[in-house]
């Protein structure tokens, strides 16, 4: 069977003819070849159809183009390699002249090009020999072609000589589809600043990471806040079961009293359920700090309502009134007619002002009392919305919280 290829046999190296084994030899000299029936390896480019003779190659071409895809073309140009060495130069001219042709060395002329394209690539900054030589020994196929092809041979000796080629030889090329000004750019751009598509990458992966740590942040700061109100409502849950189990025994005494009264024995000691101890309160250990005043409008609050524990309607009525107040200013306050109360106005003095710690709680808000304490006014300049918010928020947790002020 015919081999394929010629294979150096010092570094392996697939040569395609007899001319290609003698160039390797005068480089590397390298003397030891054998006939091989292994296929040069032939990677064509998907993207700009470049020819790739080896996986270092289409390595290399990847990470100067970025193209990625490649068609495996050796069987398709695999074909019977010929042992038999090339001519002489001096053979060549002497049957030449024994053919009797008294004409003289073919012309040599300038390879026609896709002047298109060579326009383009003198603007990108190309000389013209240089742009002139790319385009035809890259096929004169395209623009990427021929720049992948100067990129791939800007070393060569000879890059800046202008090609030659036979009069015989010289074929016209098929004009190619000019590009637009923003496609010269964009290959401009390609060739001379590859960097950019790194400094771009590099930026993308800054972008997930600062995203991963603001979801990680907001992820940690949901967890504290979600510990906090679980922290509040076993707060809560305690202050309540401290409140039934105070009810409790004040109905177990209440009964015993009522039985007393009646002349009935005592219950049976045995057989009444032990009352258990009243639950006593963690004492914190920290240093004890000024009350706040949220801490002392909810003790105003407080007070009223013990003061007043028997009429529970009374209560009610003093802690929507106070609400209201808070709030007619809070929503306008440049209103005067909300910010001054008369103190000994009827209806004031039944819901409010006989109470104690009513009073105190709309001095806490800002109210001053004025006019030989006849009105209780809130002068613009010291409306405070957050105490005001604060007050409101503090009603509404009394309002709705049937053990509020129970201890």
């Amino acid at each position: 069977m015919a081999g394929f290829s010629l294979k150096c046999g010092d570094c392996g190296t697939l040569l395609k003819s007899v001319e290609e084994a003698q160039e390797h030899a005068e480089l590397t000299k390298h003397a030891n070849f054998v006939e091989s029936t292994e296929a040069v390896l032939n990677l064509v480019c998907a993207d700009c159809g470049k020819p790739c003779r080896s996986k270092t190659e289409s390595d290399l071409h990847t990470k100067r183009t970025g193209h990625t895809e490649f068609v495996d073309k050796t069987s398709e140009a695999a074909k019977p390699i010929s042992l038999e060495a090339p001519k002489p130069k001096d053979d060549v001219e002497m049957e030449e002249a024994g053919e009797g042709s008294s004409t003289q060395q073919e012309e040599m002329v300038v390879p026609e090009v896709n002047q298109q394209l060579l326009t383009e690539l003198e603007e990108m900054g190309f000389p013209k020999e240089r742009a002139t030589r790319a385009l035809h020994l890259s096929g004169n196929e395209s623009l990427e072609a021929a720049a992948n092809w100067i990129v791939e041979h800007e070393n060569d000796p000879d890059i800046d000589q202008m090609p030659l080629v036979p009069v015989s030889s010289k074929k016209q090329e098929a004009p190619k589809k000019a590009l637009t000004a923003e496609e010269i750019k964009q290959k401009q751009q390609e060739l001379r600043y590859p960097w950019i598509i790194d400094l771009f990458i590099k930026a993308f992966y800054e972008r997930i990471r600062v995203g991963k740590e603001l979801l990680e942040a907001k992820r940690i700061e949901e967890d504290n806040e979600r510990k906090r109100i679980l922290a509040l409502r076993k707060a809560e849950k305690e202050e309540e079961k401290r409140a039934r189990e105070k009810i409790r025994q004040k109905l177990e005494e209440d009964k015993a009293e009522r039985r007393r009264k009646l002349g009935l024995p005592p219950e049976d000691p045995a057989a009444v359920k032990p009352a258990a101890p009243p639950v006593q309160e963690k004492k914190s250990s920290l240093p004890v700090r000024p009350a706040t005043k949220s801490e002392q409008m909810r003790e105003c609050l407080r007070t009223l309502k013990q003061n007043n524990k028997e009429d529970d309607a009374k209560v009610k009525t003093a802690f929507n009134t106070l609400l209201t107040f808070a709030k007619n200013v809070a929503t306008n306050p440049n209103e005067e007619k909300f910010r001054k109360i008369r103190l000994n106005n009827a209806n004031f003095q039944d819901r409010v002002g006989k109470l104690k710690g009513g009073l105190e709680f709309l001095e806490l808000c800002g109210f001053e009392k004025i006019e030989g304490g006849e009105y209780l006014y809130l002068p613009r300049e010291k409306v405070d919305i957050a105490v005001l918010h604060s007050a409101g928020s503090e009603l509404n947790s009394a309002i709705n919280n049937p053990f509020f002020g129970v201890l």
